[in-house]
């Protein structure tokens, strides 16, 4: 089979072959295409959440730092000097003062402006005519930050975030608004043994659900989703049956504001190609980024974000840790079936699998939106 298969209508389409999910060649090729070339996340706003924070990340191989400035904006640098390509900064931390190599000394403002070079001119001597530190700040990463989460063009050459995405800043134009993380009790990690894909094209789709989460299939069962199958770049799934968390006391999450009355029982939860699964109700919203760490195994960092700027006080803690205990669940109960259809992947019979057409739509989108990307590169 060859991509082109996957390009076909889901009623006869294959799903993508097994390389793209086993192959070194494939992954590397994919790194540069699929999360290089477009726009992909790295971080969480919160991840620097404080002006002088510096948080190193490695992103498919390549050494990142994101950084809060003074003015609170975020950059996102090369994390390597310019003099001999140390890393500058390898955990993260407060910066007392610029960012500083810890071979040479070579400093950086904030901003990623070389402001410093000790003995570059001999001993004690800081300046040299053929060092000019207007040529020498970081190689600066073009970034963007949506829905509390940091998106990277490395290539430099897409087309502005807004642009690109258009379609479903649209769908979600009403969650447009401040998102605060609650604190710890709102972060989790989790590491699959797949392929980012993997990932994605489970939560797509809400076909599942009976068998991988019956206890969430009670709540918000299958015949109450709907399938979302975005033009540019996402798709998944909606629910018309949320349910908002209530404490002992009978307290609830504040509501986003001015949401229209859709939300009241509405959910939606998209897979933002390539690497992010997201999900918005009325009162909290969730993110969770993929990294991966080669063909066979990914990173999962997940976030829940709130409309209060107070979320993380004592008086939540209890119902946040409840409502990233259930999310948190939800993405393990996934895990078996994921990580399955990883080893699946290695039977070499396989032909890349066989769509629903009435199900599996909004998978098929994601597959289609993969072929695509690797055939225009071709």
């Amino acid at each position: 089979m060859s991509l082109n298969d996957v390009m076909k209508p889901v009623e006869t389409a294959r799903g993508l072959p097994n390389a793209h999910y086993i192959s070194d060649d494939v992954y590397a090729h994919e790194r540069e295409v699929l999360f290089f070339n477009g726009w992909s996340a790295i971080a969480f706003e919160s991840d620097a959440p404080h002006p002088g924070y510096a948080f190193p990340i490695d992103f498919l191989g390549m050494p990142l730092l994101l950084v809060r400035d003074k003015d609170g904006s975020l950059n996102v640098f090369q994390n390597t000097c310019r003099h001999r390509g140390m890393i500058l900064v390898d955990q993260p931390k407060s910066l007392n003062g610029p960012i500083r190599c810890p071979y040479h000394s070579w400093c950086y403002d904030h901003g990623g402006n070389l402001v410093r070079t000790p003995y570059v001119g001999g001993v004690n001597v800081d300046t040299h005519k053929d060092v000019n530190p207007e040529n020498l700040s970081l190689f600066n990463v073009r970034s963007y930050v949506w829905h509390g989460v940091v998106f990277v063009n490395i290539s430099g050459q897409a087309e502005p975030f807004e642009v690109v995405h258009a379609e479903l800043l649209e769908r979600w134009s009403e969650f447009r608004q401040p998102y605060h993380l609650g604190g710890q009790a709102s972060r989790f990690d989790m590491t699959l043994r797949a392929n980012w894909k993997l990932a994605i094209e489970n939560f797509c789709e809400s076909y599942h659900l009976p068998w991988v989460h019956p206890e969430l299939n009670e709540i918000s069962p299958i015949d109450v989703h709907y399938p979302i199958e975005g033009r540019y770049g996402f798709s998944g799934q909606g629910s018309r049956n949320y349910n908002q968390l209530t404490g002992v006391d009978g307290s609830k999450f504040l509501d986003f504001k001015n949401l229209s009355q859709v939300w009241n029982k509405q959910a939606e939860y998209v897979s933002f190609f390539p690497n992010v699964l997201m999900g918005v109700h009325r009162d909290h919203a969730y993110a969770t980024i993929l990294m991966p760490q080669g063909p066979e195994k990914t990173l999962e960092r997940g976030a829940l974000f709130y409309a209060d700027p107070d979320i993380d006080t004592p008086k939540w803690q209890d119902m946040l840790k409840e409502n990233t205990r259930i999310w948190q669940g939800v993405f393990s109960e996934d895990m078996g079936v994921v990580e399955g259809m990883q080893r699946g992947r290695h039977g070499p019979k396989f032909d890349g699998g066989k769509f629903s057409p009435v199900m599996d739509g909004p998978t098929h989108t994601f597959h289609k939106w993969v072929a695509s990307q690797m055939l225009a590169a071709e």
